[in-house]
């Protein structure tokens, strides 16, 4: 087992935020009645992706009925169904879709955490809850020494990378504090920050974030990461 295999087992037993323990829990005893003969996930969230990425997506936590049933990040939720086609599309993933751990989706030069891993009420965790998540973060990046750029799915990511950042080495969090936006660049130690409005259906679905905007996001990525 790879350290990076290790510590994605032992994710598996934290407990540090009661309310996200109480809430992923009840979502998996209750369920949605679409999903109401399956078995949820209902633990904590593990990175996905590849051990040699140049790239790490950072997003905020998993859906209560995404990643926490299924038990992959941004599987089997609309927002997934956005991300992986785009990435698909940038040549980041092997196919286009993501429905369950086991469906084939590899990822190429990439990789994808949560900021947080356990899935919050109303898809807000607190600061407090953040501050918990932040040692797993900081544990699974340093075990991806490929890195060159993250990209961040909406503010609160590029909030959580910023503080990331300056754990692993790249100095105080600026002040003023580099401004989140859709291709805002951040640059700094260890790696710059990339922003992207998040897949979610609020973005998706009034237009906010489209698939070329998305795309174009992902083509810059590479492009840092590659120096293409």
């Amino acid at each position: 087992m790879t350290a990076l295999e290790a510590l994605n087992e032992a994710v598996l037993d934290c407990h540090r935020c009661p309310r996200l323990v109480a809430w992923r829990e009840q979502v998996a005893r209750e369920k949605r009645a679409a999903y109401r003969d399956e078995t949820y996930w209902g633990r904590p969230m593990q990175g996905f992706g590849d051990p040699a990425a140049r790239v790490l997506i950072l997003g905020l936590a998993p859906a209560a009925h995404g990643g926490n049933r299924t038990g992959r990040i941004f599987t089997g939720d609309r927002s997934g169904d956005f991300l992986f086609a785009s990435l698909h599309r940038t040549g980041f993933a092997n196919q286009a879709e993501s429905i369950s751990r086991d469906d084939g989706l590899e990822l190429r030069g990439a990789y994808i955490v949560a900021a947080v891993r356990c899935a919050p009420p109303a898809n807000l965790p607190t600061p407090q809850e953040r501050d918990n998540c932040a040692e797993w973060l900081e544990r699974e990046v340093a075990l991806l020494p490929e890195l060159h750029v993250v990209v961040c799915l909406g503010g609160f990511a590029w909030e959580s990378a910023l503080r990331l950042r300056a754990a692993l080495g790249g100095g105080a969090v600026p002040r003023p504090k580099p401004k989140f936006g859709h291709e805002a660049l951040a640059e700094g130690e260890p790696w710059p920050l990339l922003g992207c409005f998040h897949p979610s259906q609020q973005n998706t679905f009034t237009g906010k974030l489209t698939p070329p905007m998305m795309d174009a996001v992902f083509a810059r990525a590479r492009a840092l990461a590659w120096g293409a």
